[in-house]
Parts: structure tokens; sequence; C-alpha cells
């Protein structure tokens, strides 16, 4: 995955890769950014979206980016701007440091990260992260469903 080199602007979203998942940032500008993180997060430990899955709270943070993403690899990605119109850069920033310090409620489904900085950037809650683990655990849903129909008849025609 070529990663972008695009120096972030205030109110771009940042894309950081941990293993398994992505979390999802918001640049602010001079280096910091502002994104949903555990009580208990230790910067820099790439634990923000696992913890808060377990603790059904999150506190907006500002950080320095270099922190928050650690040794994993990052990049802008502004990935619905053809969809949704950006809000200023400016009330996008001033929005997102307006919630610094608060406690929030975190839920994997609906109230993640990706949720958190796609509605200051667009108004939209949305995580794409979500929506394919949906898409996904429904195929596979459907495929384990199918498979088991087969051996049940399978086991049926054996005992007839």
């Amino acid at each position: 995955m070529a990663l972008s080199q695009a120096k972030p602007k205030p109110g771009d979203l940042i894309e950081i890769f941990r293993p398994g998942y992505q979390h999802w940032a918001l640049y602010v500008g001079d280096g910091y950014v502002v994104h949903l993180a555990p009580p208990s997060e230790i910067a820099g430990a790439g634990s923000a979206s696992l913890m808060s899955a377990l603790t059904d709270k999150a506190i907006v943070k500002k950080e320095l980016l270099s922190v928050v993403a650690g040794k994993d690899k990052y990049r802008v990605n502004n990935k619905h701007d053809r969809k949704y119109s950006p809000l200023p850069p400016s009330k996008i920033v001033r929005c997102a440091e307006e919630k610094v310090g608060q406690e929030m409620l975190y839920k994997l489904t609906s109230d993640n990260c990706e949720h958190f900085v796609n509605e200051l950037r667009y108004g939209v809650s949305r995580s794409d992260q979500v929506t394919e683990a949906v898409v996904k655990g429904g195929m596979f849903t459907g495929v384990l469903a199918l498979g088991l129909a087969v051996i049940g008849a399978l086991m049926t025609v054996q005992r007839n």
C-alpha cells in the first residue's frame, strides 16, 4: 500500500495503520491532531480503538501526530471529499478543539474514532471499517449457514 506523503493541512483526516485496524485522527495544525482515545491510553501505544471498545468511554485528546502514530505508518486520507463537501477548515479545527478533554460514548459500531473525525470534517458520522466488517461478517455468516445446511442435508441423506 502506497502511503500519501502529502503534508497534512488543518482539517485533514489522518489514517493511522495499527495492526489489524486503522485509527483515525484530525489534523489541527502545528503537528497536532485531535482524536478519540480511551482514558487509560498511553500515547503511541497503538491501543486506542481496542481499549475504547472495552471501556465504552473515550476522551477527546489533542496530541502530536508523531506521538499518536508512534512507529505506525499514517497518511492523509480525505476519502469522502467527492461524496461530501468538507466544512471550512477553520470550523473543523474550532469544533475539534472545543471537544478536547470531553468524555464521550464509544461504541465500535456507531461511535468510534472514524465516526468522530468524519462528523467533524463532513458533518456525517460514518465508518467504512464498520461497514466493511458488517459486509464481510454477513458474507461469512451466509457461507457458514450454507455450509451447515449442506452438512445437515448430507447427514440426513446418509441416515436414510
